[in-house]
Order: C-alpha cells, then structure tokens, then sequence
C-alpha cells in the first residue's frame, strides 16, 4: 500500500510481544523503531484513559497508538532515546522522527520520484539500489575539519541525516521538516 518497512531488532522492552515492524489491531497503521522510550508506562495510561488497548507491553505499540491520538505531535510528547517511522496508510503519511539529543541516528534519502528511503544506520540506505555510493565533499571536509559529520549533512551524496529533536512528515512524495523542541 506504497510503502515497505524493514527492521532488525535489539530487544530489551518486551521481547516476546515487541517484533517490529508493528502493526496496529486494524493493520492500518505501522512503525518500525530504533532506542527506548523512558516513559512508555505514562503514555500507556493516558491512552489507555482514552480508550486504547494494547496487546503487548513494548515500548513501541506506545508510538503506534500514541500517533493515533496525537499525529504528528507525538514526538513532543516522548522522553527517549529513539528514532522512528509511524506509516499511516489512511493518509499515505510518514511521519520520522529523532530524539532530542540526537542519541539515535536517522538517515534519509529523498529521491526526485517522491521515494523515501531511511534507516537509523547509514549502510541499510546503502542496501537500496536508488541510493548511490558516491562521496559527499563536504561532508568529508566537515569531518575533516571538525572529526565528525553534522546534520544534515552525511558521507554519501543525496543522503542527509535528521537533525535532533527534528521530525519529517512525508505525505505522497512530498517533506516537510520541523523543529518538535522549542
């Protein structure tokens, strides 16, 4: 449904109950996430006064229902290290975003087609055929100058890395990006 979601998993918060991508009860609604979210039993309880119910004790079914009550404001309401994607089928809507601190990484490509191609590690972008090899100059001369590569700049050309406390809404091919820390 114009969308595909991969994830390999380093299981802490409930391993059994937590195997990504996840899916929301109704199967329109998916994420795939990279970290922890610190206080995914409060969020839990509030959703839960709102009405929802959860079928596992992750972390990461709080970012699903918690995209379903809140949209695209969830990241402000996360404590966390984390990266993520929530896909919206309904809408055709992806919503990433990255931590405050900027503990997890978050790469993406935006091709000329309207693709968007991400991953929380430069080298899965590496495995999709639309993303190149070729150096970025100027990242390496940022690293060059200050040993490490800024946001939003990454080693690969075409490929940019999320800033902290940023998230990226794509709607049909289309990026918006902002700011979620004031």
């Amino acid at each position: 449904h114009g969308a595909a979601l991969g994830h390999r998993r380093l299981s802490i918060v409930d391993i059994g109950g937590g195997a990504q991508p996840m899916f929301h009860e109704d199967g329109l609604t998916a994420v795939t996430f990279n970290g922890e979210i610190f206080n995914h039993l409060e969020l839990r309880r509030d959703l839960e006064k709102r009405g929802h119910r959860f079928r596992t004790r992750s972390d990461t079914e709080v970012l699903l229902h918690g995209f379903r009550e809140w949209g695209e404001r969830l990241p402000e309401r996360l404590n966390g290290m984390f990266a993520f994607c929530v896909w919206d089928r309904r809408t055709r809507t992806a919503l990433l975003a990255r931590d405050r601190m900027g503990q997890k990484p978050l790469y993406y490509a935006h091709r000329d087609d309207g693709t968007l191609i991400f991953g929380s590690e430069l080298r899965a972008l590496l495995e999709h055929p639309a993303v190149g090899r070729r150096l970025d100059v100027d990242a390496l001369a940022l690293y060059l100058t200050l040993e490490y590569v800024p946001h939003p700049f990454a080693a690969v050309q075409g490929v940019r890395k999320l800033a902290p406390g940023a998230a990226l809404l794509w709607r049909d091919g289309a990026l918006s990006m902002r700011d979620y820390v004031r």
